[in-house]
C-alpha cells in the first residue's frame, strides 16, 4: 500500500514538474527575444536551462519505458535531491532572465519546496525553502540598482515566510501520514500475541528473499517449529497460560534470529524462519540451539507435559539445493517437521526425499517410471492422510531397526525403498474404504488386502527396483502362514518382508483411526511380543524391540 501510494504521488508530481517545465520554457524563450540579444551571459543560462530541461523531459520518458528501474530510481533520495536542486537552479535563470528582483515568478520556487517536501519529508523541505528564500534575497540585493528603497523586497519578505509556512505543514502532513502507514504496517505485519511477523508477511517475505537468492546465486533456509503437545498443555493450564508459552518463545526466537533473518508465528503453535544466505548445515545449527534453549527453559508446569518437558519439534529445508520454488521450501520443511514430530518430538529434522535418491540411484530409463510413481503417492496422500503419516513413520523405524540388524548398504536400501512404496497398491482402493470410519465389511476388508499384489504390480515395470518386489507383495505375510496374499510362513517369507511386517504393524498398533484408538507404546511393545512366533519373525521382534528402546 505504501509502496504504491508513493508511486502514485510520484507520478503526479511527474505530470506537474512537465508543466512547470514548460512553463518555464515559455518564460526563457519569451525573454530571450526581449532580452538576450546583446546579452551573452543571459544567452549561456538560457542555453544550459534549455539542455537541463531536455535531459529532464528523457528521464521522465524513459521512467514509464523502464517502469521496474524507474521505481528504484524515484525511491533514491541523493537522485530526489539533484531534480530539485536542478529545478531551483532552473528557476533561479527563469526570475534572474524574468527581471531578477523584479520578476513576478519567484513564485516557482513554490513548486520545488512542495514536491520536496512531499517527496522527501519536513527536513528536505525546509532545506529547499532555505535556499530559495538566499536565492531571493540575493537577488533583490544584488540586483537592484535603483536608488531608492526596493519595493519588492517587503513582499519578498511575505513570499519567504510563505515558504517556511508550506513547507512546516506540509512536512508536519507528511510525517503524521508516514506515522500512520507505520502503524498500519504494524498492524498488517506483526501478530499481536508474540509480536512476530504474522503468516502474511512470512508469505511476502518468502518470495522477495526467494528472488533474492535466485538474483545473488546465494542459498536460503527454512526452519518450521511446532511445540510439542501444545493442546495437552493448554488443556491443563489454561489458554492464558498457553499465550505466555507462545510469548516467550517469540522471544527465544528473536534472540537467535540475525538482522536479515525474519521470524514469524506461522499460525496456532508453529513458527517459521527465514535465514537468507544460509545453507542446510548452518540452519540445523541454529534450529538445534534454538531447540536446546527452550528444552532448558522453565514453563510454568511443565513437568506435567507428556514428556515432563516443555520443548519442540523442528524441520529445515534449503534453497536451491533441495527445492527449486517458495512453495516447495515451505512444503519439505514442513515435511521435515513432520518427521521431527513423528520420530519423538524435541528434535531437528531435516528435509529428505526417497525419490529423489531413487531417482538417483535407478537407471535413466526408470527416471520417468519413477516420478511418476511419486505421483501415484501424492495421489494417495490425498485420498488417505493416515497413509502418508503411516509411510513416514514406517521408513523412519526401519531406518533404525537396518542399523540394529547391522544391514549392508544393499539391503538398507531395499528396505527402505520398499517401506516408502510398501502402500503405494492403496491407489486402486476406494476412498470410502481408506477413510471409513467404522470396521471393514467382510467384502470391503477382501478389497484392501489386494493392494500389496496391486502395488507389486505397479513396481514391476521399474526394473531398476525389481527386487522390492517380494517385500511389497509380502508385507501381509504371518510367520505362522495365515497371512495374505500367498500363505507363506516362516523362512519361506523374504526375510526383509519379514522386517517390513514388524514395523509396519507397530505403527499400525500405535497409530489412531477413525474407529479405534491407537496403543500405547508400552501396550504395542507387549502386543508384538504376544504375537511373536505366530505373527512375527521372533528375533525380528527382539531387534525392533532394542532399537526403539535406545530412543525412548
Amino acid at each position: 500500500m505504501d509502496n504504491d501510494n508513493k508511486k502514485e504521488i510520484n507520478d503526479i508530481l511527474s505530470i506537474i514538474k512537465l508543466c512547470f517545465l514548460l512553463f518555464a520554457g515559455f518564460i526563457l524563450y519569451k525573454y530571450k527575444i526581449i532580452n538576450t540579444e546583446n546579452d551573452p551571459y543571459q544567452t549561456t543560462l538560457l542555453i544550459t536551462g534549455s539542455v537541463g530541461c531536455i535531459i529532464l523531459l528523457s528521464t521522465y520518458f524513459l521512467w514509464d519505458l523502464w517502469e521496474n528501474k524507474s521505481a528504484r530510481f524515484i525511491k533514491n533520495r541523493w537522485f530526489l535531491l539533484g531534480e530539485n536542486l536542478f529545478f531551483v537552479l532552473l528557476f533561479t535563470s527563469v526570475i534572474y532572465i524574468s527581471g531578477a528582483a523584479e520578476s513576478v515568478y519567484k513564485f516557482l520556487f513554490l513548486l520545488v519546496i512542495i514536491s520536496s517536501t512531499i517527496q522527501m519529508g519536513l527536513r528536505y523541505g525546509l532545506l529547499i525553502s532555505i535556499v530559495s528564500s538566499v536565492i531571493i534575497v540575493s537577488l533583490d540585493i544584488l540586483t537592484y540598482t535603483y536608488q531608492s528603497v526596493n519595493p519588492y523586497f517587503e513582499d519578498d519578505l511575505v513570499l519567504i515566510g510563505i515558504f517556511f509556512l508550506i513547507a512546516w505543514t506540509l512536512g508536519y502532513f507528511v510525517k503524521v501520514n508516514e506515522k500512520y502507514i507505520k502503524q498500519l504496517e504494524y498492524g498488517i505485519n506483526i501478530d499481536n500475541l508474540t509480536d512476530l511477523y504474522n503468516h502474511r508477511y512470512f508469505s511476502k517475505m518468502l518470495k522477495l528473499k526467494t528472488e533474492q537468492a535466485v538474483e545473488n546465486k546465494k542459498p536460503l533456509s527454512l526452519i518450521f517449529l511446532d511445540i510439542d503437545y501444545f493442546k495437552n498443555y493448554n488443556d491443563l493450564n489454561g489458554h492464558q497460560k498457553g499465550d505466555q508459552v507462545l510469548k516467550t518463545i517469540a522471544d527465544i526466537l528473536k534472540e537467535f534470529t540475525r538482522k536479515d533473518d525474519v521470524a514469524a508465528r506461522y499460525g496456532g503453535e508453529e513458527f517459521v524462519i527465514i535465514l537468507p544466505e544460509t545453507g542446510e548445515d548452518c540452519a540445523v545449527r541454529i534450529g538445534e540451539r534454538i531447540r536446546q534453549k527452550i528444552e532448558q527453559t522453565y514453563f510454568e508446569n511443565q513437568q506435567l507435559q507428556p514428556n515432563g518437558n516443555l520443548t519442540i519439534s523442528v524441520g529445515v529445508s534449503s534453497f536451491p539445493e533441495k527445492v527449486e520454488t517458495a512453495d516447495q521450501l515451505v512444503k519439505n520443511a514442513d515435511d521435515a517437521l513432520y518427521r521431527a514430530k513423528i520420530f519423538n518430538k524435541n528434535r531437528v529434522e531435516t528435509y529428505t526425499s526417497i525419490f529423489d535418491e531413487l531417482k538417483s540411484n535407478v537407471e535413466e530409463k526408470d527416471t520417468e517410471l519413477i516420478t511418476s510413481i511419486k505421483t501415484l503417492i501424492m495421489v494417495i496422500n490425498v485420498k488417505d492422510r493416515y497413509t502418508y503419516a503411516h509411510t513416514e513413520r514406517v521408513v523412519m523405524n526401519c531406518q533404525m531397526i537396518a542399523e540394529e540388524l547391522n544391514l549392508d548398504e544393499g539391503e538398507k536400501k531395499k528396505l527402505i525403498y520398499a517401506a516408502y512404496l510398501h502402500d503405494i497398491g492403496k491407489i486402486d482402493i476406494p476412498k470410502i474404504i481408506l477413510n471409513k470410519d467404522t470396521p471393514l465389511e467382510l467384502e470391503e476388508w477382501e478389497i484392501l488386502k489386494q493392494h500389496p499384489v496391486k502395488g507389486a504390480e505397479i513396481i514391476r515395470p521399474v526394473e531398476s527396483i525389481i527386487d522390492i518386489i517380494p517385500l511389497i507383495k509380502h508385507h501381509h505375510e504371518r510367520y505362522d502362514g495365515n497371512g495374505y496374499p500367498d500363505g507363506l510362513s516362516g523362512n519361506d517369507i523374504p526375510y526383509l518382508a519379514r522386517v517390513l511386517t514388524v514395523v509396519d504393524c507397530f505403527d499400525a498398533m500405535t497409530t489412531d483411526r477413525p474407529y479405534k484408538a491407537g496403543k500405547s507404546f508400552e501396550g504395542a511393545i507387549e502386543e508384538l511380543k504376544r504375537y511373536s512366533n505366530s505373527q512375527f519373525d521372533p528375533e525380528i521382534v527382539e531387534a525392533f524391540i532394542n532399537s526403539v528402546a535406545k530412543i525412548n
